[in-house]
């Protein structure tokens, strides 16, 4: 088996345990009222070009090998870091959920009971959800050894965070005034100690 091989098997297993961590989570918040919904076509445009980027190209590359042109040789250093970085990801990604709870929503809604979560990795940053977005994007590109899947991931989890990140503190600031300005003070947006 060869090591690009190897590398989209990860990939692969990767994705499938994404969905495993999401769907429970996803279950439960259909049963919980929302109070507020910001849902707008910019989000969704935002979810189709992360949806795009981090899984339906990458899935066809690996399904069939196409875009050949943009390949490149996988390197087992690639591969191992790669699996480091998507490991980490999946592992944010879980504890985001698990800390958000009830609060947890796929798109810019404020659910009934809705607190303000500030522990867990969200006493680090403000947005781990996306720092996992923007980890696992990371983690395909040394995954998988073509240049535009690898950018195809990169500028998913980009158009998602900016067409999203300033609407989502906005909605916050509006639902918890002063609290969510003293969080914002204390944290970084999605990389700890830096931006």
């Amino acid at each position: 088996m060869s090591i690009a091989a190897v590398g989209e098997i990860i990939w692969a297993i990767g994705i499938v345990a994404w969905y495993v961590i999401r769907y429970p989570f996803e279950r439960r918040a259909k049963r919980v009222r929302v109070v507020s919904d910001r849902r707008s076509p910019s989000e969704t445009i935002g979810l189709a070009c992360a949806l795009f980027g981090l899984a339906i190209l990458p899935g066809f590359y690996v399904a069939t090998g196409i875009p050949k042109i943009a390949d490149y040789p996988a390197s087992v250093w690639a591969v191992a870091l790669g699996t480091i970085i998507f490991a980490t990801a999946l592992w944010v990604f879980r504890i985001s959920h698990k800390v958000l709870g009830r609060n947890w929503s796929i798109s810019l809604q404020i659910r009934e009971q809705h607190r303000l979560v500030s522990d867990g990795p969200y006493a680090l940053v403000r947005h781990p959800m996306y720092t996992s977005f923007l980890l696992m994007a990371l983690g395909q590109a040394f995954l998988l050894p073509n240049l535009l899947v690898d950018l195809a991931g990169l500028v998913g989890f980009a158009v998602l965070f900016f067409l999203r990140v300033n609407k989502e503190e906005r909605m916050m600031l509006e639902n918890f005034g002063p609290q969510y300005r003293d969080y914002m003070k204390r944290t970084k947006r999605i990389i700890p100690y830096l931006y």
